[in-house]
């Protein structure tokens, strides 16, 4: 397993197999997006989840201060169940020290008991108190030291 960045090469695959409701020209569009390193003024990458010649997911890193940052990872669903989601954390992790980060804050829904275990398998920790993110779904705080 692999993480590397998304190229508009990628398009058709993406748009198969994750983003049926959008057409080619806009995954491409969104890939470029991604690209750009930055979401609101901070810095934002979307790296591909790669075995072997398969994306097998998606994992995104975002900064939230200059020592706080996130890890969302999304293993599509027929490739779940494999380890890729705990290998691309671990990957991320060591990208997000070597940049510098000292705390890794992630949102994980309450009903994802997959993400919770991944979570606690690598070490995070939360408090269990269920939080609202922005789209209203609840969530666990999960942080983790990198230092």
């Amino acid at each position: 397993m692999t993480l590397r960045d998304f190229t508009t090469d990628d398009a058709e695959n993406l748009r198969r197999s994750h983003y049926q409701n959008m057409s080619v020209e806009a995954v491409r569009d969104m890939i470029l997006e991604w690209n750009k390193l930055e979401y609101e003024g901070k810095y934002f990458e979307m790296l591909a989840v790669v075995d072997g010649e398969n994306i097998v997911g998606e994992l995104s890193l975002f900064e939230h201060s200059e020592s706080v940052v996130s890890v969302g990872v999304e293993i599509f669903p027929e490739f779940q169940g494999q380890g890729h989601g705990k290998q691309a954390v671990m990957s991320a992790l060591e990208i997000c020290r070597s940049r510098g980060y000292k705390m890794v804050c992630d949102q994980v829904r309450t009903d994802n008991a997959a993400s919770i275990a991944l979570h606690k398998s690598l070490g995070f920790e939360t408090d269990e108190y269920i939080y609202k993110n922005q789209k209203n779904h609840d969530v666990y705080l999960f942080l983790k030291s990198l230092s």
